[in-house]
């Protein structure tokens, strides 16, 4: 299990152990002649990822940003002259060569809410550090950074950086007044992180005649092309956007951004292929952040144990623009509480400010991750000061599978679930009973030690996508989904949902995905969507396809595909389009049980174990759906114990690099982990499947987060703040002030 820990970590942002690069060595453009390497489980890497800035065509131009290095303040001097004049420099564009330029799309999920879309390049003041003022078109990047250096930037401050003001407040819920009972408090800290994938953003644009290919790092290439298509001013046949393979996104490749739209516009403008890729310091400062938002809650219990009341409030703090998907975070963490429980009255706020910082947008969860901390350490916070154990409070207060479909006090409907059989696997698999006691001979002896708790609900996506397949006249299908792929073994699954339903071998089938030109729509891969929308669209289309071709042949009962095929040779090839919707969301599920050492003399702090019970409905393909778990609690652990931006009061970015930013390593996973999963299916689409791919950053971190507090309780009842470093901890054991 060790090699096999250390393996799935180092593949994590190539996605979760995702083996979907594998199955494009079927297609026509394998790249053959690679150099074949096996892997330490036997299959084989082919070394035929072709990833944006592997595709850089020979002469190509070089794009750099040059980015702003103070925040809120007016542009006194832009004065491009020498960069311009600088060997090898073929353009530099700033706000004037813009022209009117429409807007990019901001998706209005908050009634009311006002809509900033993103700056293309600074005009008149900065907002923020890294935001880009000028874009330098050179034949080499080491060309495009010498001129960078020679273009003269001055700015006067005009505001103090950092403040911010309310553009949105809405509530839900139904509050009512609430007589004694056992009252407890809460308040959390999500500090910024990055989504940090392993392939930092690039772009690639190549003119063809009056239309346009652009190679992009995407996680939604159609929503893509019709953004930077509205904003060039071009026809959406225009303009072709194809994202290749995608090291990793997480919601941080979700919107397009500036440096997509400028790259794109200049080949258009010069006729030439143009190119550019983020540098490692550039994502830190410049891509989109992820959580950020302050919470806090007042829980209540009646005398029997049962939650009375619930009070909530969010402060999100988006940054001076908004990505497409922005509001998003905001909209999951308020009408998810009070998650997996019933409750007698509900009354959640939420405040949506802007400030002088990068955009934050959706981010492996966006939202639930902080909804369900929140209800999570509110409910323990509750079982400590009531007397009750974890579990045996929650158990008083979760909604029964008998009350499916339920709906909840903040309008939602959660489908399906049996929360009460995943707290009864949780607490076998866990050996909980066992724990304890082991835990009270452990600190009896001077260990610092504790167990947490966590349950969860995930919504997994609304709305539709696409699918289309195509028999050839050769026996081989041709499928394409509209949902993308980022490593996530997409390709391996959908061909096994095929074959499957079809009867067809799977090496006679070819899955494509994130090509606009092949598919004309498609939403593409966020909000754990793609296996319950995006594989019951592929399902649908094959359940149309084998009617279609028993209606050619004039019979009832299909006679295989090879018969088949022969019969219609003059009817082939045969193609069905299917764009489905769904009614309503699936809801996904889960519980976590964490185990953490604390070393008393240094704060550094061991998960020791994670025992993690989840449903995700109707499961295709068992690997990738472990992998999924695998990476995304490699994240939540990420962000429950190690990772923080930290920007100055001058709007500095402090943590820029990886020699200042945490993230996980081999030797930081949990010691011991044991998944397992009950099964509870949806009817809210057609394949029966619920999300997973957020799950890991929603359940575990709330989990660790419980028991660290439960491993201090000896020391302290006050509540502790992200990340969980060793120094926070050590503090907390010694009651001395935490520094922020």
């Amino acid at each position: 299990m060790g090699s096999q820990i250390k393996f799935s970590l180092a593949f994590w942002l190539l996605h979760d152990r995702g083996y979907g690069a594998l199955a494009r060595d079927q297609s026509e453009n394998s790249w053959i002649g690679q150099p074949v390497r096996r892997r330490e489980d036997g299959a084989l890497l082919r070394g035929h990822g072709r990833f944006t800035d592997d595709l850089v065509p020979p002469g190509a131009l070089h794009m750099v940003v040059f980015r702003s290095t103070v925040a809120s303040a007016r542009i006194t001097e832009l004065d491009i002259s020498d960069a311009a004049r600088a060997p090898g420099v073929v353009a530099v564009l700033t706000a004037d060569d813009l022209g009117d330029m429409p807007p990019a799309s901001v998706n209005p999920l908050i009634k009311d809410a006002p809509l900033v879309p993103m700056t293309v390049l600074a005009e008149g003041r900065v907002a923020a550090a890294g935001q880009p003022v000028a874009a330098i078109i050179a034949d080499s990047r080491a060309a495009a950074e010498d001129a960078a250096e020679l273009i003269l930037f001055d700015t006067e401050a005009d505001t103090p950086a950092g403040g911010c003001h309310r553009v949105a407040e809405w509530r839900v819920g139904n509050p009512a007044p609430v007589n004694a009972g056992t009252r407890v408090e809460v308040r959390l800290d999500h500090p910024r992180v990055a989504p940090f994938a392993m392939e930092p953003r690039a772009t690639l644009a190549l003119p063809e005649g009056a239309a346009l290919t652009v190679y992009l790092s995407t996680q939604t290439p159609h929503r893509a092309r019709d953004d930077l298509a509205r904003m060039l001013r071009l026809a959406p046949g225009q303009l072709r956007v194809v994202a290749p393979d995608v090291g990793g996104a997480f919601g941080g490749k979700a919107s397009i951004y500036p440096e997509d739209v400028l790259c794109t516009m200049a080949a258009h403008r010069l006729g030439r292929a143009v190119c550019w890729r983020a540098s490692r310091s550039e994502e830190f400062l410049s891509a989109t952040h992820g959580r950020g938002a302050s919470s806090h809650a007042e829980l209540t219990l009646d005398d029997t144990g049962r939650i009375a009341a619930l009070t909530a409030g969010f402060d999100f703090v988006l940054g001076y623009w908004m990505p497409y998907s922005a509001y998003a975070p905001v909209s999951n963490a308020g009408r998810i509480l009070p998650g997996p429980y019933r409750a007698g009255a509900v009354d959640i706020a939420v405040d949506v400010r802007l400030t002088d910082l990068p955009a934050i947008n959706i981010y492996r969860g966006a939202g639930r991750p902080e909804a369900a901390m929140l209800m999570e350490r509110a409910v323990d916070k509750a079982a400590r000061a009531a007397g009750l154990d974890p579990f045996e409070i929650r158990r008083r207060n979760l909604i029964p599978a008998s009350a499916f479909p339920y709906a909840t006090p903040t309008g939602e409907e959660l489908d399906s679930g049996d929360y009460a059989a995943l707290l009864d696997r949780l607490e076998t698999a866990s050996n909980y009973q066992q724990r304890r006691r082991r835990q009270a001979e452990r600190r009896a002896a001077g260990e610092v030690v504790g167990l947490g708790l966590a349950l969860y609900v995930e919504p997994c996506g609304r709305g539709w996508e696409t699918a289309k397949l195509t028999l050839m006249p050769d026996g081989r299908l041709h499928a394409l989904t509209g949902a993308s792929a980022q490593g996530q073994g997409r390709e391996t699954a959908l061909s096994q949902l095929l074959a499957d339903e079809l009867g067809i071998a799977p090496d006679r089938i070819t899955v494509g995905e994130g090509d606009s030109a092949a598919l004309d729509n498609g939403i593409g891969a966020l909000a754990s969507r793609s296996t319950p929308i995006g594989a019951s669209a592929m399902l649908c289309a094959a359940r149309r396809l084998r009617e279609k071709v028993q209606t050619a042949l004039g019979v009832n009962d299909f006679p295989g595909w090879d018969v088949a095929c022969a019969r219609l040779s003059g009817q082939l090839p045969l193609t069905v389009d299917e764009t489905y919707s769904v009614t309503h969301e699936a809801w996904a599920s889960g519980a976590v049980l964490a185990e953490v050492a604390i070393d008393p003399d240094t704060g550094t702090l061991q998960v020791e174990g994670i025992t993690w019970i989840d449903d995700a409905g109707r499961v295709l393909n068992p690997l990738l759906l472990e992998g999924q778990l695998w990476g995304g609690m490699a994240q939540g652990l990420g962000a429950a114990l190690m990772e923080r931006l930290v920007i100055d009061e001058d709007g500095q970015l402090l943590t820029g690099s990886l020699m200042d930013y945490a993230v996980p390593r081999a030797a930081d996973m949990p010691a011991r982990v044991h998944l397992d999963k009950i099964t509870t299916q949806t009817m809210a689409n057609a394949f029966g499947a619920k999300g997973v791919g957020e799950a890991g950053c929603i359940g575990v971190p709330a989990a660790l987060l419980n028991a660290a507090q439960d491993a201090l309780s000896p020391f302290t009842d006050r509540d502790l703040a992200l990340p969980l470093t060793s120094e926070r901890l050590w503090r907390a054991m010694n009651d001395l002030e935490d520094h922020p």
